[in-house]
């Protein structure tokens, strides 16, 4: 991943705390969590014996697992020199990542769950299997607490991947991310069974089906991590295919929060929900952020027609109109516009004052140079992009305000600047 930019600048903040107190290992300690089932012995034989570990293949697991992975910067570096190389727009030392140590730490039971019939004919969860589920659950907190216990902030920055992921993938990209916002936070992502192999368009039907199978998996672990004990907040960070099972899985937790009757922002933590070139639907996007808006019967203990808050902070969507990679799905679906491909304009006016008017959405429009092949990744290949969101989720930092000099095309959207143009 390129040094964002924030970083670049004459007057630039450090990525790391320089004293020695901070010096640590240059390798990237992960926490996953996954509802991938483990490699089947075809996938073995396809990865090959010089490709790495294959710690987790494509199938669905029909569980949640969790554990450490490693991903470990080659080649060796001390801290001091990484450090030194983090800073520099043109690096002077090779600096790339592999897969280390994964090591699955515990797993919750195999569902469906078991159950029995009681007297009278009453259906009965199984105790045995309800304890180990509670077991798993303490267990899972239990590494969250102790992570929290080495961490700067505590907070919890969540990475969910999109389609054509491995494991593998999905930890570096994590791992980069966690690099860059300076590895304050206990840095986790969810690994889901998205494909990536065989025929692409069979290929991409399999990953769109397998993430509906995730939402309830990716459900229960931010409820999990924002219940454990002293984590403050979210960030969740997800790309690409992995944005429809992200807003999917919020939209659950907050009609799960309103009909209990309670705050779903005090619930969830979520302090920021950034969707990175989301590949969704436009109308089914809007559909997944607003639909408890258009159902008062779901929110009723609310004083004076109050809107409950879904989120503490804001939700972010970066889009690009040259994503090569959404004109696949464009088709496939014949959709006539993908959140990620969103220029400012293709925005409707009411719409537009409809957002404004919550206050907590911004969409931020990227149409610079392509960085990567497809034009998909540029929140990490682009160190505009990076440095935007470094700004947002690492010191909070509000659109216009210093770091964050956008320029404002309309009542929620942005763009970043092209060829030297500010705005004036």
């Amino acid at each position: 991943m390129p040094t964002p930019t924030l970083y670049q600048r004459p007057d630039r903040q450090p990525v790391f705390d320089p004293s020695p107190a901070a010096r640590q290992s240059p390798d990237v300690d992960l926490l996953f969590i996954t509802d991938r089932a483990p490699p089947t012995a075809a996938e073995i034989a396809e990865q090959g014996k010089d490709a790495g570990p294959l710690p987790y293949g494509q199938e669905r697991g029909r569980r949640i697992a969790y554990g450490t992975a490693l991903v470990r910067v080659v080649p060796s570096l001390d801290w001091e020199t990484l450090r030194e190389q983090s800073q520099l727009a043109e690096r002077t030392r090779e600096v790339n990542l592999e897969l280390g140590q994964v090591q699955e730490l515990g797993a919750f039971p195999r569902e469906p769950y078991q159950i029995s019939r009681g007297p009278g004919g009453k259906i009965l969860r199984d105790r045995a299997e309800l304890a180990r589920h509670f077991e798993s659950k303490a267990a899972f907190q239990d590494e969250v607490q102790r992570r929290l216990a080495q961490a700067p902030k505590k907070e919890i920055l969540l990475y969910v991947h999109g389609f054509n992921e491995t494991f593998a993938t999905a930890a570096y990209t994590a791992a980069e991310l966690c690099h860059f916002l300076g590895r304050e936070q206990v840095c986790t992502f969810f690994t889901w069974p998205a494909s990536s192999r065989g025929n692409f368009l069979t290929s991409y039907t399999t990953t769109t089906e397998s993430a509906e199978y995730a939402v309830e998996h990716l459900k229960k672990s931010i409820r999990m991590l924002a219940t454990t004990p002293g984590v403050e907040g979210l960030q969740i960070l997800a790309h690409s295919r992995g944005t429809a099972l992200t807003l999917r899985a919020v939209r659950e937790l907050a009609n799960e929060a309103l009909a209990a009757g309670k705050e779903p922002a005090d619930l969830t933590k979520i302090d920021n929900l950034v969707l990175l070139s989301p590949d969704i639907d436009v109308d089914i996007a809007g559909q997944e952020i607003t639909s408890y808006l258009s159902d008062p019967d779901l929110a009723t203990v609310w004083p004076e027609g109050r809107i409950p808050r879904v989120l503490k902070g804001r939700l972010t969507i970066y889009a690009s109109p040259e994503d090569r990679a959404l004109r696949v799905s464009q088709l496939l679906f014949r959709s006539r516009h993908r959140v990620g491909q969103l220029r400012p304009e293709d925005i409707p006016e009411p719409i537009q004052r409809h957002f404004e008017m919550t206050g907590r959405i911004d969409l931020i429009s990227y149409e610079g140079e392509r960085t990567d092949r497809f034009g998909h990744s540029y929140f990490t290949t682009s160190p505009e992009v990076s440095s935007d969101l470094i700004e947002l989720i690492r010191y909070g930092k509000q659109l216009g305000e210093p770091g964050r000099e956008l320029i404002k095309t309309g009542r929620v959207s942005w763009v970043f600047p092209v060829n030297g143009d500010d705005g004036k």
